[in-house]
């Protein structure tokens, strides 16, 4: 494992269309004394800059190559289809990969959603990147379909953009090489994850002690203790044994006595 000192700040790479403003701000929060460098890198130099040891994490989209790169899911982003204000498609709130059976469909060579087939017509020429492809929709030469996030990074006030419910949809994860998990990276996998500042690192916690219950009398075993002005006492069956209020003592009908070895009350006369 790499030493924290071997590393006096931390590069976190990031694709387009992801937010890392959040995680930022709470690694700077916890961790003052380390700086959080940001490189935004295209999908396709995501995987390069970690191999090349240009950032010691990234948030990119997935697949990657899982026999190098350790990654954590984070979120799988709706699919969107943008297309100009006044294009027939916004009469609906959503739609299906059918309805754009018509349609130029514009397909950047910077595409994340890996088509297996794309829907519609293919457009004349596939444009470098998802911004240019962009300009092309405003141009009315196409529309095109992608992650949300990318639908709103490139926003213009005369597009718009519809959900297609059964197209292919977009995972974020965050990654690192498999053999570089530093104690930093550790700390980002902590605040993505959402752990406390004091959560315990890679440590299993200990469950709370239980709490001792009080201990139950056993039957039979409670302190005897005096009941009546006479003094007697309580057998364990219950029954008084001696004493002025005992049954059959000196105030019982009859004036018959019981007495303690166990004798026959008097016959009357």
């Amino acid at each position: 494992m790499t030493d924290q000192a071997d590393s006096p700040s931390f590069r976190l790479a990031y694709v387009p269309g992801v937010t890392p403003a959040k995680w930022v701000r709470i690694w700077e929060e916890r961790l003052p004394g380390t700086p959080l460098t940001l490189l935004q890198v295209s999908p396709g130099e995501a995987s390069d800059a970690l191999r090349d040891g240009a950032a010691d994490a990234a948030f990119l989209r997935l697949p990657v190559d899982r026999t190098v790169f350790s990654a954590i899911p984070l979120y799988t982003e709706a699919t969107v289809v943008v297309v100009p204000k006044d294009h027939v498609i916004t009469a609906a709130e959503e739609i299906t990969l059918e309805d754009l059976a018509d349609e130029v469909v514009i397909h950047p060579l910077d595409d994340v959603l890996g088509w297996e087939e794309l829907p519609g017509e293919p457009a004349f020429e596939r444009p470098r990147t998802t911004e240019d492809a962009i300009e092309l929709v405003a141009a009315n030469i196409g529309v095109l379909v992608v992650p949300q996030s990318l639908a709103r990074l490139h926003h213009r006030r005369d597009l718009t953009y519809r959900t297609v419910l059964d197209a292919p949809q977009s995972a974020v994860a965050l990654s690192w090489p498999e053999e570089a998990t530093t104690d930093l990276v550790e700390d980002l996998i902590g605040i993505v994850r959402g752990r406390t500042v004091n959560s315990t690192r890679g440590r299993a916690q200990q469950p709370p002690e239980k709490q001792r219950e009080p201990r139950k009398a056993q039957p039979g075993t409670a302190s005897r203790k005096s009941t009546g002005t006479g003094g007697g006492t309580r057998t364990r069956g219950g029954s008084p044994k001696g004493g002025a209020g005992a049954k059959g003592g000196a105030g019982a009908k009859g004036g018959g006595r019981r007495g303690t070895g166990g004798g026959k009350p008097r016959r009357r006369s």
